[in-house]
């Protein structure tokens, strides 16, 4: 029982879930199966969490929802059974999924209120979301004694229901974990699925031998020369929530262009090109302090071959944007642009399988020193799965990100309008405020 923060919250016990019918993964029953997981999964191996919310429908009871939701897991795991495994490091030292049939554990649960309590979520609140999470039984276990996917399942009074799954990324990105959403509920309602998946990630095996054409500086070490780490260390850390609408949005378009070193931008592009000036900014970096802009671009499209339909694991790439402090200060808004836009156009297959093929010859892990991690939910469509009871009304992460982290977020009612949440020393909250009040400046 969960009782803090204005509601509580009853767990049933867990129950675990697994494929309805076996699948048979080997020559050899006896022998154990293991799922290659690809260079682009490696570095990644950590909890992807979503909240999706759903309001009571006239005339249909959620008396049914887990039961429903349960048995359409065990059938979709037929075609997923990669989620039913877990962890282990293969004979390389790589990351590897042994298929031992661990299984998804689904948690059943029922608060005593109604859904309004928890408010909008594009704004998340840990203490309150916490509750509708499914919570492992020892929270010091790592990432090889954790389930892959993990599913809590809570009713409110009102007769609507949260869902938040908790899943490893190294299993899928955004766009995989989505369609693994929707084929989920897709098999709910009793349809078949629209996208089959897609499971052979040998497709992205590094080339024999490694050919790193391209400098990848998403792993390049980067110095604190500014003691950016004296502000987290003796500030406490806030939080803030920003929301940019379609004439926001606009006008930092027209900032963008109105130097003519660019003649268009996405809201994506300019939106990450002031964020990352602005938090430069609001972080009193030095002009020779080295910044990095770091976001995920699906290569789904841009390999060569692309990659099938229903592709289920990491088609994207990090991509990266470097340069000195001050450059990026001094310089317009169009600047900061521009690298963004080259950056994207760069991502090609090349560059990708460069990317893969680096991991191989290196094992390194990317730096965040003097960084900026744009990770956007924009454009993912989390918010049309439909299990039977209609649409999610809301989706968002029940966590605040990590330090180095920026989150675009879809806003819950004006469908054009992005929401930036990010975190940083209080002193340098403020400035970034006013930053973001007086765009038209910056």
């Amino acid at each position: 029982m969960a009782g803090e923060k204005g509601f509580s919250v009853r767990r049933m016990e867990t129950e675990v879930v697994h494929g309805s019918t076996h699948v048979k993964r080997g020559d050899d029953k006896d022998q154990e199966y293991y799922y290659y997981l690809s260079n682009l999964d490696q570095n990644i191996a950590v909890v992807m969490k979503t909240v999706h919310v759903y309001r009571a429908v006239e005339g249909k009871s959620t008396e049914e929802v887990c039961r429903v939701m349960k048995e359409a897991l065990a059938k979709i795991l037929v075609h997923y059974y990669p989620c039913e495994g877990s962890l282990t490091i293969s004979q390389e030292g790589k990351l590897i999924v042994r298929c031992d049939g661990s299984g998804v554990p689904f948690v059943e649960a029922v608060a005593d209120c109604d859904l309004d309590v928890l408010g909008d979520i594009s704004i998340p609140d840990p203490q309150k979301l916490s509750k509708l999470v499914y919570q492992l039984p020892q929270q010091d276990l790592n990432i090889f004694q954790a389930p892959l996917l993990a599913v809590q399942v809570t009713r409110f009074k009102c007769g609507g229901f949260v869902l938040v799954m908790s899943n490893n990324h190294c299993l899928a990105d955004g766009i995989s974990a989505v369609e693994f959403l929707h084929s989920w509920a897709e098999t709910a309602r009793g349809l078949p699925l629209t996208i089959p998946p897609f499971l052979d990630r040998r497709i992205q095996l590094p080339r024999s031998p490694p050919k790193i054409e391209f400098d990848h500086d998403e792993f390049t070490e980067v110095d604190d020369v500014s003691d950016m780490a004296s502000l987290y260390q003796t500030q406490e850390l806030q939080y803030g929530c920003f929301t940019f609408n379609v004439d926001k949005l606009s006008s930092l378009k027209e900032m963008a262009m109105q130097d003519g070193l660019i003649d268009s931008c996405t809201s994506f592009s300019v939106l990450s090109a002031f964020t990352w000036r602005a938090r430069t900014r609001a972080l009193k970096m030095g002009p020779g302090q080295k910044t990095k802009l770091l976001f995920a671009v699906d290569g789904r499209s841009r390999m060569e071959p692309p990659l099938p339909k229903g592709f289920y694991g990491n088609g994207i790439v990090l991509a990266c944007c470097i340069c000195d402090a001050g450059e990026l200060i001094d310089q317009p808004l169009s600047f900061a642009v521009q690298i963004v836009q080259n950056t994207i156009k760069n991502t090609t297959d090349a560059y990708i399988r460069s990317a893969i093929d680096y991991f191989e010859t290196t094992r390194a892990r990317p730096t965040l020193t003097g960084t900026l991690l744009i990770t956007a939910w924009t454009r993912l469509g989390f918010r049309t799965t439909d299990f039977g009871w209609g649409e999610a009304a809301q989706t968002g992460p029940p966590e605040l990100p990590q330090k180095e982290v920026a989150l675009f977020l879809p806003h819950s009612k004006e469908k054009k309008s992005i929401v930036l949440l990010l975190g940083l020393p209080a002193s340098c909250m403020v400035q970034f405020e006013q930053l973001v009040e007086s765009i038209g400046e910056i």
